[in-house]
Formats: C-alpha cells, sequence, structure tokens
C-alpha cells in the first residue's frame, strides 16, 4: 500500500466533500477566538466545544440531503449507517486543543469510505484556508498537485507528533527509541493532529507521529498519505485501517525510523 494511490473518486463526492469543509468552517471561524466560547471536558478528559458539534451536525445535515442513503461516523454524535456502500469520516475539529488556546494549527477532518476502504480525505484549515486532498490518482494541497519529500538522512528530517507525553503513555515499550529518535533528527516539532500530515503529503515534513489515534483521526488522512507517495503504518510498521497509532513518511524513511525504533 506504500505510495498507493487507491480508486478513483465519484466528482460528486469530491465536491460534496469540498461543501462539507465550507459549512463547517463557517461554523468553526466564526468561534474562533471568540471569548464567549464555552470549553467542556468529555469523559476521556479531551476537550470539546459547541464549535465541534455544531459544525458536526451541519456536516451531518448536508450528506443527509444530497446523500441520504450515506452512512457517517463522526466523534461527537457516534455512528449511523455503517453498513451502508459508502460512509463518510467526520472529525469537525481535530486539535480542539490547540482551537481553544488560539493556536491556528487545528484541521477539519473529512474522509470517504467505499465498502469499509478509504478512498477519500479532506484536511482543511479554515483560518488559513489550506485544504488538502486527494482524488484518487493524486494529492492537492489548494488544487496544487503536492507529493511527500524525496529520501533524506534522519539527521536532515523534520519529525511532528500531536503529543511528545503520549509516546511514553501509550507506547512504553518504544518511548525510549523514540525519544532518541527526537534527538536524533534535524528538528521535531508539534505541529501535528491533522495539520502535520497535510505538511508531510506537501513534502514540508518528513515524519509524521502519532501515538494514539481514533478512527476519526486516522480514516480521512490514510488516502492523503498514499497519494502523496508516503506510507503510514501502526508503529509496529502493520498496514490496516485500525491503526491505535500511526507514523506516517516516505517509504526510505519510514524504513529507517521503523529500524530505528526497534533497534536496542
Amino acid at each position: 500500500m506504500a505510495g498507493s494511490a487507491g480508486q478513483p473518486v465519484p466528482e460528486e463526492f469530491l465536491q460534496l466533500a469540498f461543501s462539507l469543509a465550507k459549512v463547517s468552517s463557517e461554523i468553526v471561524n466564526a468561534a474562533y477566538l471568540d471569548s464567549r466560547l464555552r470549553v467542556e471536558q468529555k469523559n476521556d478528559r479531551t476537550p470539546v466545544t459547541e464549535a465541534d458539534r455544531n459544525a458536526e451536525e451541519a456536516m451531518r445535515e448536508a450528506i443527509r440531503k444530497v446523500a441520504p442513503s450515506h452512512g457517517v461516523i463522526g466523534e461527537e454524535f457516534g455512528r449511523e449507517k455503517t453498513d451502508a456502500e459508502w460512509v463518510w469520516v467526520l472529525d469537525p475539529i481535530d486539535g480542539t486543543l490547540a482551537f481553544v488556546h488560539g493556536v491556528p494549527l487545528f484541521t477539519t477532518l473529512i474522509g470517504l469510505l467505499h465498502e469499509g476502504e478509504p478512498v477519500l480525505g479532506v484536511i482543511h484549515q479554515p483560518t488559513q484556508n489550506l485544504l488538502c486532498h486527494n482524488d484518487g490518482e493524486a494529492c492537492f494541497l489548494n488544487n496544487r498537485p503536492v507529493r511527500c519529500s524525496d529520501p533524506t538522512p534522519l539527521d536532515e528530517c523534520v519529525l511532528l507528533c500531536t503529543d511528545f507525553e503520549n509516546a511514553s503513555r501509550h507506547r512504553t515499550t518504544q518511548a525510549h527509541r523514540f525519544r532518541e529518535l527526537c534527538s536524533q533528527v534535524k528538528i521535531s516539532r508539534t505541529w501535528a493532529d491533522g495539520y502535520g500530515y497535510l505538511l508531510l503529503a506537501a513534502g514540508r515534513a518528513h515524519i509524521m507521529c502519532d501515538p494514539i489515534l481514533n478512527e476519526w483521526d486516522v480514516l480521512p488522512v490514510i488516502p492523503i498519505v498514499r497519494a502523496s507517495g508516503a506510507m503510514i503504518t501502526d508503529w509496529d510498521g502493520r498496514e490496516g485501517l485500525k491503526l491505535e497509532g500511526a507514523i506516517a513518511a516516505p517509504p526510505a524513511i519510514h524504513n529507517e525510523v521503523m529500524r530505528f525504533l526497534h533497534s536496542n
């Protein structure tokens, strides 16, 4: 699956994905930096706002109107018709911590599954109006073709991670080697969540690491990463759709990362 572009995406579904990004952005942008924004805490101790819920509901309503037979998996409102041929995956604000603290590195993630396989992904940063997507053949950033970086030595790589502390919490057997990897690369930063995958796909970063993921975090980015020429696996190098953590990188760099993480 490394670098696989995947199957073509029907044009009407591609246009629906773009309209979902627009619908969501209007709600998210209106709430961003609003001092009246109320932040709640979910059972898993992650933040959620009214903007998260309103954006997802607006996207769900748009799907019901245009494609009522389609299913939906969303972070805020769960699963609906997931046995349908086409199922949308929605994360209205991926990086809510960044959003509520005024850091403009959050995104909206939109994915489409066909018979369970991710075929379309959209990463949209609404305040900067950056939109990264695949069309089944290639990867684009604001409609310009992009690809992942060329093979690069580890000491020249930019490594991104959503939360470095999560490696210690959730990747205990690899945490020490991961810390050493971060000291080997040229730059390691938390320009992360969906924004990190956007940078990776556009060739502006070399390695994106997520110690822990939910399905709405990863399913939309899989087709984008693959269409960019990169690969995405779990921390043991396994490909698939049920990634509870991910490492994405161009194939040669990914192989180096795997060797580093699993060496003694």
